[in-house]
C-alpha cells in the first residue's frame, strides 16, 4: 500500500497536459491519458486525475455530481441532502475496472441532478438565488457539513476523475477510453504538504471550473483567509482547492474576464507596472487590481491548467519557475509541462511554444 505523504515524503515532479478542441470535435479519453504516461518520472504514485468536458451529451442540461463516500452511512445522509434540493434524473456507480495499482477505493458514485423546482419552505431563502450559486453553496455545504462525502465534481456535461495511483493507472481505472470529450486536462502527482487521499488528488472543482496545477503556493494563508470571508470552506488544506475557488469567486461571481483574472493571481510587478509599458488605462486597472486584490495574489512557482464551460486558460506564475509549452494543430490546442507530451498528442503540430510568465493562454469553443 502506498504510504500517505504526511507519513513519508517522496520527492517528485509534478506533471499537467491538456487540448481543447475549437470546433468542439470530441476526442476519446486514451489521447490524454497517453499524454501523461510519458511523463511518468514526474509523479510519484500518490496521486493522478483528469477533467472531461463533454462527456455527457446525453444529460448536458444536468449537473452531474461525482461523489467519494467513505461510507454507506455518508452515502444515505448525502442523498437525502440531494433529494430535499434536486431533482435526481439519474443515479449510479461510476463505471470503473479493476487495477491491480490503485487499492482502498471509497465508494464512487454519479448523480445527474436538476435544481429542485419546489423548495422547502425553509430552503425560500436559497430557492431565490440564481442556479449556479445555488448549486455551488449546496456542494460546499455537502463537503463541509456531511462526514464521510465529498463532491469532487458537480459541473454541467463534464467529469473530474482521481484517484491516489499513477494517473495513467488512474484512467485506466476510471475507463477513460469509453469517454469522449471536446477538452481533457490532466495531472499527476500531488498536493505538495497535505496527506495523499482520493479527494486530495488533481483535478480541483466547483461547479465547471477545474484546476490542474504544477507548483507550491506560498501565499495560502493570505489566500484563504480572503476567500473564506465569502462563504468558501479550504477544508482540504491544500494550494489548488484555493486557486479553483479565487477563480470562481472572481470569474463566476465577480462577472471578471479571464484575462482580468490573471491580472490578479499573477499580477505585474510593481516595477514592471511603472516602467510605461502598459497603456495609462491599463496601468491604473492594474494598480486597481494589486491594492484591492492583493490577497488574491498567488505567489510562488506555479503552472496551471483551467477548465471552464467553453474552453481552457493555461498560466505561468510571473518568473515561470515552472514549465509550460502550448502548441497548435488546425483548430485544436495543446498545453503541457513537456513538449514531448504534446507530441504523443500530435507528432506534427502547425505551431510550438513556450508561453511567458504571467501572460495567459485563453482559448474558447468557436460556437
Amino acid at each position: 500500500m502506498l504510504k500517505k505523504e504526511g507519513e513519508t515524503r517522496i520527492p517528485a515532479g509534478c506533471a499537467i497536459s491538456g487540448f481543447i478542441n475549437r470546433s468542439g470535435r470530441r476526442t476519446n479519453g486514451s489521447v490524454i491519458v497517453n499524454s501523461i504516461a510519458c511523463m511518468h518520472d514526474r509523479s510519484n504514485g500518490l496521486g493522478g486525475g483528469y477533467a472531461g468536458y463533454g462527456i455527457y451529451p446525453e444529460y448536458k442540461d444536468q449537473y452531474a455530481f461525482h461523489v467519494f463516500y467513505d461510507s454507506n452511512e455518508a452515502r444515505i445522509k448525502t442523498e437525502a441532502f440531494i433529494d430535499r434540493h434536486f431533482d435526481v434524473i439519474n443515479l449510479s456507480r461510476i463505471p470503473t475496472r479493476k487495477h491491480p495499482n490503485i487499492t482502498d477505493e471509497p465508494l464512487i458514485w454519479r448523480y445527474f441532478v436538476n435544481r429542485s423546482e419546489d423548495p422547502l419552505p425553509t430552503k425560500l431563502e436559497e430557492s431565490q438565488l440564481d442556479e449556479r450559486t445555488y448549486v455551488a453553496r449546496c456542494v460546499i455545504k455537502i463537503n463541509d457539513k456531511i462526514d464521510g462525502a465529498y463532491v469532487f465534481s458537480s459541473g454541467k456535461n463534464m467529469g473530474v476523475f482521481k484517484a491516489v495511483g499513477y494517473p495513467e493507472d488512474v484512467g485506466e481505472f476510471y475507463r477513460l477510453d469509453e469517454y469522449d470529450g471536446w477538452a481533457w486536462t490532466v495531472h499527476g502527482r500531488y498536493p505538495t504538504n497535505t496527506p495523499g487521499w482520493w479527494g486530495g488528488a488533481h483535478p480541483f472543482a466547483l461547479l465547471d471550473y477545474t484546476i490542474v496545477h504544477n507548483g507550491e503556493i506560498s501565499s495560502y494563508d493570505a489566500n484563504r483567509r480572503f476567500i473564506e470571508m465569502f462563504g468558501y470552506k479550504c477544508n482540504l488544506l491544500t494550494d489548488t482547492e484555493v486557486i479553483t475557488y479565487i477563480i470562481d469567486y472572481l470569474h463566476r461571481r465577480l462577472g471578471m474576464p479571464l484575462d482580468d483574472v490573471a491580472k490578479v493571481i499573477a499580477a505585474p510587478f510593481w516595477s514592471e507596472i511603472d516602467s510605461g509599458r502598459f497603456s495609462p488605462e491599463e496601468t491604473a486597472k492594474i494598480r486597481h487590481f494589486r491594492n484591492v486584490y492583493s490577497s488574491l495574489l498567488i505567489t510562488g512557482p506555479f503552472s496551471i491548467i483551467l477548465g471552464f464551460n467553453n474552453g481552457l486558460m493555461a498560466l505561468n506564475d510571473r518568473l515561470k519557475l515552472r514549465s509550460m509549452v502550448a502548441a497548435e494543430k488546425g483548430d485544436t490546442v495543446y498545453i503541457s509541462s513537456e513538449e514531448c507530451s504534446i507530441r504523443t498528442m500530435s507528432p506534427d503540430v502547425d505551431r510550438i511554444w513556450s508561453p511567458r510568465g504571467g501572460e495567459p493562454i485563453i482559448v474558447t469553443l468557436d460556437k
